[in-house]
């Protein structure tokens, strides 16, 4: 499949129904299967998952967070943040962030659709996964203040089923046992595998 053809193809899926919990649910840790609801105080924000032909392939770019102490501290995540008042939407929030955080250059993306909202509990965060694509690999410039590492993610090693593990992983006062994603070294796992989840099973239908 050509790159042009896989945005034709991602664009219809997208404006079908997508899966949702039923993704969600399989690269869930167990204490997030209880779907607990955001409330009044939830804020919103967006991620970026960007397509773009790399080597006769399509990739997508993930960052790790630096350590801190906060929730997330060396995670895999998409670029992406929270909403700003002068955001017009969404999808504004995750093409200003991209740019933000590692200068994808906002411009020139193709908005594609969007994934289901995921609530982070955790941060109290109601996430919306923005689908983008570039018809070229940009350079990426990650934001030292933000992103300890930009890692491409190739579409063809995401759907392999056999990179799906189970481990202990560490979080603010201990550990939990989760699924993850087991890819070049890295374990994606959390909001951001549960997004990665509900992607691969719009694009295999």
């Amino acid at each position: 499949m050509s790159f042009a053809d896989f945005e034709i193809f991602m664009a219809g899926r997208l404006r079908g129904s997508l899966p949702g919990r039923t993704a969600h649910g399989k690269m869930a840790a167990a204490r997030y299967k209880g779907w607990p609801e955001p409330g009044e105080t939830s804020r919103s924000s967006a991620v970026l998952i960007l397509f773009y032909p790399q080597e006769e392939e399509i990739s997508f770019p993930v960052i790790l967070r630096p350590t801190y102490d906060g929730v997330h501290s060396g995670q895999v995540a998409f670029p992406g943040g929270k909403a700003d008042p002068e955001d017009k939407d969404l999808y504004a929030t995750a093409l200003r962030e991209a740019w933000e955080e590692i200068r994808a250059p906002y411009n020139e993306i193709n908005i594609l659709g969007q994934l289901s909202e995921i609530y982070i509990t955790v941060s109290d965060m109601r996430v919306v996964p923005v689908v983008g694509t570039l018809p070229f690999r940009p350079d990426f410039l990650p934001d030292p203040r933000e992103v300890a590492e930009i890692r491409e993610i190739r579409l063809s090693g995401i759907l392999d089923k056999q990179i799906i593990r189970q481990g202990r992983m560490p979080v603010r006062g201990g550990y939990i046992t989760a699924p993850f994603y087991h890819y070049d070294g890295l374990r994606i796992w959390g909001a951001t595998a549960m997004m990665i989840s509900e992607l691969t099973e719009i694009i295999e239908g």
